[in-house]
């Protein structure tokens, strides 16, 4: 363990990817953000660092991880089934914790602005956040993060893109959380007809700020292509081919993609055989 005043960035990240818990790893991680956010008033200065991430996270023994397909479905209309669908939003939510640290990490060798360090740190606040408040509808309902089987493949994206920071802002935040924003209001709507307050607030709570985290995946990216003078739409599809297994699935939620900076014809062509709106 390092001495906490003297503690940098990336051990910090490090830390919260060594700690298996869910509960544990968020107060870890909101602990950490508290300390870089107060490093202004506090006259201190956290530094970027580097430190070696391991190549997975640390998870608790629960949940059993399966494959995607063998996840069982259930049907949303039961009291079951929305406990199934919290439980895989909070299993979602704490591996967004794990990415965003991750990233930091990951790629402390490249050069970036400080602000990049600013936003993934918020990121992972938040994501921290919402795995808190999804626990607790469990927890509420009776259940707990752990209590179903959940997705094993959602660390992959992050193994395949750890050698490409540019990879890694294309498939996370610009694909795998730009879905968030497409399957979210759709989840607000069945616990609305369920009358769970406490979920619809937490869902909406997570909609509002994802889309800030998809954003910074798209300034970050754009940052990244304007460095190297690359053309941001030819790599983010050329990305996405080569490190996302299978299509992008309309519906999009076109309106929140936008306001993330995500524009239309970044995604519609990576689609299969759906035939784009008629203004591309």
């Amino acid at each position: 363990m390092h001495n906490s005043s003297t503690m940098t960035l990336s051990d910090m990240a490090v830390e919260v990817l060594k700690t298996a818990d869910g509960r544990e790893k968020t107060a870890k991680s909101l602990e950490y953000a508290r300390r870089w956010f107060d490093q202004k008033e506090n006259d201190a200065h956290i530094e970027i660092g580097r430190a070696d991430p391991p190549v997975e996270p640390a998870r608790p023994n629960r949940p059993e991880l399966l494959s995607p397909r063998d996840v069982p479905k259930r049907k949303p209309g039961t009291t079951e089934g929305r406990i199934a669908l919290l439980h895989a939003v909070a299993h979602i939510e704490l591996n967004a914790v794990d990415l965003h640290w991750d990233i930091i990490a990951r790629f402390c060798e490249i050069e970036m602005p400080r602000g990049f360090y600013e936003d993934w740190v918020k990121a992972a606040a938040e994501e921290s956040k919402h795995f808190n408040l999804i626990s607790d509808c469990l927890e509420r309902l009776g259940s707990y993060y752990g209590a179903l089987p959940a997705h094993a493949g959602m660390w992959r994206a992050a193994e395949d893109t750890n050698e490409d920071l540019l990879a890694r802002l294309a498939v996370v935040p610009m694909v795998l959380e730009a879905r968030g924003l497409d399957v979210t209001p759709n989840m607000i709507e069945i616990f609305k007809r369920a009358k769970d307050a406490q979920a619809v607030e937490a869902l909406e709570t997570i909609y509002a700020e994802e889309v800030s985290h998809v954003a910074y995946g798209a300034k970050w990216f754009n940052f990244l292509c304007g460095r190297h003078n690359q053309d941001p739409k030819e790599v983010f599809h050329a990305l996405v081919r080569q490190y996302f297994k299978g299509a992008l699935k309309p519906p999009f939620n076109e309106e929140k993609r936008a306001d993330a900076g995500i524009p239309p014809d970044f995604y519609w062509p990576l689609t299969e055989n759906v035939q784009p709106p008629s203004y591309l």
